[in-house]
């Protein structure tokens, strides 16, 4: 931060550094410029701390304002703001140490609309998002996006989002609406669906991590069966309501989330739906977490950055099916939906296999599982002469994974044709234990290969050549070429 204090005497250049900033200093009078938009009731508790106070050294208001510019630019309505200005206090009455502070905002553009395009594996589509920021003049915003393409046929979404503590970036509220049409050719279906809810966001942003607590209502439709369409798929066509309650936690510490050089992620995602007052037709708790590192590799005689590192990544995710209602007492639980069930598989995470390739399959169709777990470990370097900051890299990486059904599923929807079928929650019990065991003694999918990386600052892009290396049976590798796009990769 760039400051010039008047009026503290020809010692103020000859004081160690310490004593200038344990020196007194009291703000008289704080003026914003630039934010013709944006409410006063929403500036002032950013500063309301540092003029309410008559104790403040210098190092308290330097801080203060420091703090203060961080969390205003956070809340993407200004221009980046790196300085304040400070000033012997005009004011007649003041006293030698009351300064007075000028910071000068650029308010950015309230409405911004984007077109795009991306391409991947047999599937290609077209976006377009307009976004509206600062709305009311107190940080607020509202995006509306819509794309279409040969998988995702259309989806329509909006979300306003508003903070709902003063002076706290961090802390907001957020509804959203969205509805899709996805063809999912790796079940012989397309899923229409429409969903509202609410969510609240804490702790995030500026510590690289944060909670979000949310609440969803989804109805989904499997339509459009292929001809081909398996019965663990026919028998799941049609509506279903979902209504559940999510919790997600996150704590990003790497250098660069698209390509990380260092540091360490770590994600967990929990859902429960159907049970208690939730309603809906289906009821489920639902756990998913992520955890991913990366190092730099020093090279003998290089110093300083190598741009080569070694990154890996592991995912895990469980599905317990629960009873609808209060209790779990003498209550039967219905086995997971194919809308619900984890696939695994493609460019985005266990590379060389087709997408929904690994795990429990119906004919030509991918069933999904209740359990899975996936890792990744890959090896980057930058491209000869693009230099150690070149947004591309080879990668060379190895990556393996498995899926598997609720053990007893099929049987418990099979007694479920009767009246009052389902599994208890013993069998449900039973059916998970199998489940894990099966999942940690088997022999998982395994691929390996070597690829082109650019990231982009929206999105990572890879093009790789993949040679599966375990596959096991029924289920779907990709020998070859494989595209890959998105924000986030296994």
């Amino acid at each position: 931060m760039a400051a010039s204090l008047l009026g503290h005497g020809s010692n103020a250049t000859t004081s160690p550094l310490q004593d200038q900033l344990s020196r007194p200093m009291t703000i008289g009078h704080i003026s914003v410029v630039g934010a013709s938009h944006t409410r006063h009731n929403f500036l002032n508790p950013f500063f309301a701390p540092l003029v309410s106070r008559d104790d403040l050294t210098v190092a308290d208001v330097m801080s203060g304002l420091q703090s203060a510019i961080s969390k205003l630019n956070r809340y993407d309505i200004f221009e980046p703001v790196e300085t304040a200005s400070l000033s012997k206090s005009s004011s007649p009455t003041a006293a030698q140490t009351d300064v007075d502070v000028a910071l000068v905002l650029k308010e950015k553009s309230r409405l911004y609309f984007k077109t795009g395009t991306e391409l991947g594996n047999a599937e290609g589509s077209a976006n377009a998002e307009g976004h509206a920021r600062n709305i009311f003049g107190g940080g607020e915003s509202l995006v509306v996006n819509a794309s279409a393409g040969t998988r995702t046929r259309s989806a329509y979404a909006a979300e306003f989002a508003t903070p709902v503590v003063p002076g706290d970036p961090d802390t907001r509220l957020s509804v959203n609406a969205a509805a899709t049409n996805v063809a999912k050719p790796w079940a012989s279906h397309e899923e229409v669906s429409k969903l509202a809810g609410g969510k609240v966001s804490w702790g995030s942003g500026y510590e690289g991590g944060g909670h979000q607590l949310g609440y969803s209502m989804n109805w989904r439709t499997i339509t459009a069966l292929s001809g081909t369409a398996s019965p663990t798929v026919r028998n799941d066509a049609g509506d279903s309501v979902k209504n559940s309650i999510t919790y997600m936690y996150l704590k990003d510490k790497r250098d660069n989330p698209m390509l990380p050089q260092s540091g360490y992620l770590y994600k967990s995602v929990w859902e429960m739906a159907g049970w208690g007052p939730l309603g809906g037709d289906v009821s489920f708790s639902k756990s998913e977490m992520e955890v991913a590192a990366a190092l730099p590799v020093p090279l003998p005689g290089v110093k300083g950055k190598t741009g080569v590192s070694i990154s890996g990544g592991f995912r895990c995710g469980m599905m317990y099916p629960l009873p609808m209602g209060y209790t779990f007492m003498g209550r039967k639980a219905q086995p997971s939906r194919i809308n619900d069930r984890f696939q695994l598989g493609g460019p985005n995470d266990v590379r060389g296999f087709k997408q929904g390739g690994l795990g429990p399959r119906d004919g030509p169709d991918a069933a999904g599982g209740d359990v899975f777990a996936a890792g990744s470990v890959n090896l980057l370097f930058p491209l000869p002469r693009t230099g150690v900051d070149s947004n591309f890299r080879v990668q060379l990486f190895a990556n393996g994974g498995r899926v598997v059904g609720l053990k007893g599923r099929s049987k418990g929807k099979a007694s479920g044709e009767g009246g009052g079928g389902g599994m208890s929650m013993s069998a449900v019990k039973n059916g998970i234990v199998g489940s894990v065991q099966d999942l940690c003694t088997g022999l998982p999918s395994v691929a390996a290969g070597v690829g082109l990386v650019y990231a982009h600052p929206v999105a990572r892009f890879e093009l790789n050549f993949c040679l599966p290396l375990v596959l096991r049976r029924g289920e779907e590798g990709r020998k070859g070429l494989q595209v890959g796009v998105g924000i986030n990769f296994l």
